[in-house]
């Protein structure tokens, strides 16, 4: 059955999230002074990554709203530095200093160089749409940014409205509905290798894993499970159609955007 619909995840997938993230994160520690607190630039970073990982969690379990996550991130980051006065900041305090993260990180907002390009020469022939583990309005400014929205239109599943997280099948079935075709029909491109690619294997879609980093073997990837390690690739991967087959996960990975 030949392939109509492509559906991308967003962060590290077709947006360059963690570049972003850590180019905004270490300004604004710069600016709020607080740099020079830790030992080296990547401990701030993981810090900050591991926190968000737990916080953001919470989100895609219905425990926190999306600002939720952000004050609890905001919190448990600043109690490191041992002051307890961190951990009681109001939600409005909270906000502002995440703001100030903010302003930094969306600076450096910036689509991967293959994104737009591959986007161009897909849309005349595909039907194109965004299946995220996200805040629907977020991943919009998002996309809107850095000149990508136009692709996909109104075509964005996120797991804030639909009430369900990657790897459910429900949101994968639902990114499908949003484009007007069958899960046998769509393409599912993401950067996750349990999220994104076994979970769209699991609902039915052909499964593409973006492994940029080549951080797995081919081996180790399941049967159905195609990898790519480039966008620029995914015209020609989209002829190779092998049919699903049954795969268990490889490995956990919860991270996504925030």
């Amino acid at each position: 059955m030949p392939i109509h619909g492509v559906l991308f995840d967003v962060d590290d997938t077709l947006f360059d999230y963690s570049t972003s993230e850590e180019v905004g994160l270490l300004a604004h520690l710069q600016a709020e002074g607080l740099l020079d607190r830790f030992p080296d630039h990547a401990t701030a970073v993981g810090l900050w990554r591991k926190i968000m990982e737990a916080q953001y969690a919470r989100f895609l379990d219905g425990e926190l709203t999306f600002i939720g996550q952000q004050r609890e991130r905001t919190r448990q980051f600043l109690s490191h530095f041992g002051q307890d006065t961190h951990a009681g900041l109001s939600d409005d305090e909270a906000s502002v200093w995440f703001a100030g993260y903010e302003g930094h990180r969306n600076a450096a907002w910036a689509a991967f160089p293959d994104a737009e390009p591959v986007l161009r020469a897909l849309a005349p022939d595909y039907r194109l749409g965004i299946v995220s583990n996200s805040s629907a309005d977020h991943q919009r400014r998002k996309l809107d940014a850095v000149g990508l929205l136009s692709y996909f239109g109104d075509r964005l599943v996120c797991s804030d409205q639909l009430g369900a997280a990657k790897p459910a099948p429900s949101i994968f079935l639902a990114g499908c509905a949003s484009i007007g075709l069958q899960p046998h029909e769509v393409a599912y491109v993401g950067d996750k290798y349990t999220l994104d690619a076994v979970g769209a294997h699991e609902a039915g879609l052909h499964a593409y894993w973006l492994d940029r980093a080549n951080t797995g073997s081919v081996e180790t990837v399941r049967n159905g499970i195609h990898v790519i390690h480039a966008l620029d690739e995914l015209p020609a991967a989209l002829t190779v159609r092998n049919p699903p087959t049954p795969c268990r996960p490889w490995r956990l990975d919860h991270r996504t955007s925030s």
